[in-house]
């Protein structure tokens, strides 16, 4: 019977093969631990099937014949994985050596770290943080700790929220326990919903300094673009709405809406109205699926209101509007 490999390295793709030979060439450097490495292709038309059996016949290539988005590229590459734990990665990363190592020795079954993230930097600037973790915000709403800010400030490990997906592992059994990502987000924020999921059933996310990830960022959507808008003001609300417990939710609607209302005004003012108003339509024309997920996972909650409020971020306004103008000087900058 063949090992069973610590951790199942899954890297989603659709015509990013420009960043694979680093990418790739990174995992291969891992030290310390036993990996696969399998990559999903989301019928990508820039030749990536072909590349990656020609240049890298050790991956696990599985070739979708549809796009399916990073959640349900995810779940494709998850599905077929052997590992312990599987690893979510971007494919226009470069994991440090050490890295995946480092993110598997987070986990401690003993006090509920069940998921881990990295510190992800920028490729063209290292010193520069693209996340250190996911944060949550009591008004309904996710963010990344450090974001545009200096490394030197994401240098200690300590408990988030959440992962950020562009780098993130967990156990594979925890991740068949919460069916994967929700493919119905299909791109943003199912790395927060799993977040929250896992939350809700009494899992601790831990952010892993040391381990380091250099990231391109954005490299498929685009930072400002009207699908990156939809994806996340529409998928931002059924976050919200499928795991917030009750009274939390009560409790916290009307900052909710006063979130909301300053997102409008934003987009409104760098241009993008149209698909912030087309978002929050067809949050609701989903509602009622959500609420159905909805009533699913709060069945199975194991935590109480308070322990959830207690890993939640209260003040947003200071933290959306530091990350807007970081994004919106990179989009200036072209990068």
């Amino acid at each position: 019977m063949a090992d069973v490999p610590d951790v199942s390295i899954v890297i989603v793709t659709w015509n990013g093969r420009q960043h694979l030979a680093r990418c790739l060439a990174a995992v291969a450097a891992q030290r310390g631990v036993s990996t696969e490495t399998i990559l999903v292709d989301n019928a990508s038309s820039d030749g990536t099937v072909e590349y990656v059996r020609r240049a890298f016949p050790w991956v696990r290539l599985v070739a979708l014949t549809e796009n399916r988005g990073f959640a349900g590229g995810n779940n494709a590459g998850a599905a077929v994985a052997t590992g312990r734990t599987i690893l979510c990665l971007n494919n226009d990363t470069e994991a440090e050596p050490d890295c995946v190592r480092r993110l598997l020795d987070a986990l401690d079954d003993r006090e509920r770290f069940a998921l881990s993230t990295a510190r992800i930097v920028y490729m063209h600037d290292p010193d520069v943080v693209d996340s250190a973790g996911d944060g949550y915000l009591r008004a309904g709403g996710a963010f990344k700790h450090v974001h545009g800010r200096s490394a030197a400030l994401a240098s200690t490990s300590r408990e988030v929220f959440g992962v950020c997906g562009a780098a993130c592992l967990l156990p594979r059994a925890l991740f068949t326990r919460l069916g994967g990502f929700d493919e119905d987000f299909f791109f943003s924020h199912e790395d927060v919903d799993l977040s929250y999921r896992a939350r809700l059933l009494g899992y601790r996310c831990r952010y892993v300094a040391d381990a380091v990830v250099h990231h391109h960022g954005s490299g498929t959507s685009g930072k400002a673009s009207d699908f990156a808008v939809f994806q996340g003001q529409r998928n931002l609300e059924w976050v919200y709405v499928k795991n917030t417990p009750a009274p939390l939710l009560l409790r916290t609607l009307p900052a909710h809406l006063l979130y909301t209302a300053a997102a409008g005004v934003y987009f409104a003012r760098v241009g993008r109205f149209g698909a912030f108003v087309r978002a929050k339509v067809a949050a609701l024309t989903g509602l009622p699926l959500m609420l159905r997920k909805r009533a699913e996972v709060q069945r199975t909650r194991a935590v109480s209101p308070a322990v959830l409020t207690a890993q939640m971020d209260r003040g947003w306004l200071r933290a959306k509007i530091q990350e807007k103008r970081f994004d919106a000087g990179m989009v200036e900058d072209g990068l």
